[in-house]
Parts: C-alpha cells; structure tokens; sequence
C-alpha cells in the first residue's frame, strides 16, 4: 500500500465528514471528497508538514467548496428572476444518529454551531482539529459544541 492510499484510509471520513457539514447533501460530499485526495496527490509537494495531514487536506476541501459555491452562484445568474434553484437539502443517506428528533435539531443549529456539533458527531474530531479548520481556539469549539448541545437537550426534551 502507497503512502496516499493510506493518508486516504486514515483521513477520508474526516473529510468526508467536514464536506458534509457544509453541503448538507451526500452526493456532494462525496463528489467533493474525491476531487479533494485527486488535488491532494497532485499537490502532495506543496504540503509542508506544519500541520496535520487532515488540516491541510480541510483546507483542499473548503477550497473545493468555495468554488462550487461560485460556480453555482454563477449558474443561479443565468436563471430568469422568476425561476428558483432547488435547495440543498439532507438527504435520506446522510448519517443518522440514533434519534431523528436530534438530527433534526442539530440540522436546525445555525453556523457555526451546525459545523462545530457535525464535524465533532460525524467526523469524531478533536475539539483543537475542530478550531483549527475553522480558525478558532480549542476553546471556542469546545463551548460552541457544549452549547449546541444544550440546545439540542432542550429542543428535543421539549419537543
């Protein structure tokens, strides 16, 4: 086994993971993840070894989705003022926990709390990995994911 094939195995859920978190739709998440370890083999000497292999593979993928959001910006354009794209959407793939009822609380989360309890849930992150991609402290992630917690508890217990 080559070394990226196993920078692959070791790091494709986490990427997975955090693309899925911002997309919110499989397919993509999954198209996405693949066009990031084909950038990652391409660019393999650009990694100076400063940070994780899975940070510097997040920021590839956030790279990658920030371009399909232009892209598909772009192509909203060229829809007349009556028509709508269809939304983005969660589909019936995407990881479940245990209890609908918290996915779907989790889902209703705005950002950054949204990205924090996913990467934390899907991806199994640390909470210094979870600050790191998203450019904040430990701190920060560790009571953003508490707090969405709390609401998660709260929503759910009174739902």
């Amino acid at each position: 086994m080559d070394a990226m094939e196993q920078i692959y195995l070791e790091h494709a859920k986490t990427v997975y993971g955090f693309l899925l978190s911002r997309t919110h739709n499989s397919d993509l998440a999954e198209e996405l993840t693949q066009e990031t370890f084909f950038q990652a083999v391409r660019g393999i000497d650009k990694f100076e070894g400063n940070c994780n292999i899975s940070t510097w593979l997040c920021a590839i993928a956030k790279n990658l989705w920030r371009e399909h959001l232009r892209k598909q910006a772009k192509q909203e354009a060229l829809f007349d003022a009556d028509s709508v794209p269809p939304p983005i959407t969660v589909d019936e793939t995407s990881p479940k926990w245990d209890d609908l009822e918290v996915l779907k609380a989790v889902h209703r989360l705005g950002d950054p709390m949204r990205e924090v309890m996913y990467l934390r849930l899907i991806s199994n992150l640390t909470f210094g990995q979870i600050g790191e991609i998203l450019g904040k402290s430990e701190n920060w992630a560790r009571v953003t994911y508490y707090r969405g917690k709390e609401k998660i508890i709260e929503e759910v217990n009174h739902e």
